[in-house]
């Protein structure tokens, strides 16, 4: 089956099966290694994306469901000559050290950020709260995403 949506602000047109996970879809017809296989029960959040501006796990969700739909990875945030803010302040803050987690993390940010110019690290822990990281960065994260809250409003 042919699946067509904007990927990236780009439309694409993909030729897998309506049921192939998102994830599988990104990493492999679509050529991206953004999104990571973490658990495959969208509990851990390494395969998040935006689906239409909103945080969504693409390890379960069928490819078929995001036709005609707008999806997000962390290479549509920024470029390694332009990136986001939040990009910019992770790496300011040292904020990943595995960086597994970090896509899904930085995806989950940015919409956090459009909703809410100026969260306090209460609201960025909720929002980040389905995200699992093992390595101990949080302190880190929350700190990177104050200070992209901050330079966006600057």
């Amino acid at each position: 089956m042919s699946i067509a949506f904007r990927l990236n602000g780009a439309a694409v047109q993909l030729d897998v099966a309506e049921d192939m996970p998102l994830l599988a879809a990104l990493r492999g017809p679509a050529g991206l290694s953004g999104p990571h296989f973490g658990c495959a029960a969208e509990a851990c959040g390494a395969c998040a994306v935006l689906l239409d501006g909103r945080p969504t796990m693409s390890c379960a969700l069928p490819s078929g469901s995001v036709a005609g739909r707008e999806v997000t990875t962390v290479e549509g945030l920024g470029t390694p000559e332009a990136p986001h803010p939040l990009q910019s302040a992770f790496l300011a803050e040292q904020a990943g050290q595995c960086g597994y987690c970090l896509p899904g993390i930085l995806v989950a940010s940015a919409a956090l950020l459009r909703d809410n110019p100026a969260p306090d690290a209460t609201a960025i822990r909720q929002a980040l709260d389905p995200h699992l990281c093992r390595c101990g960065s949080h302190n880190r994260i929350i700190r990177a995403v104050l200070r992209a809250a901050r330079e966006m409003a600057a």
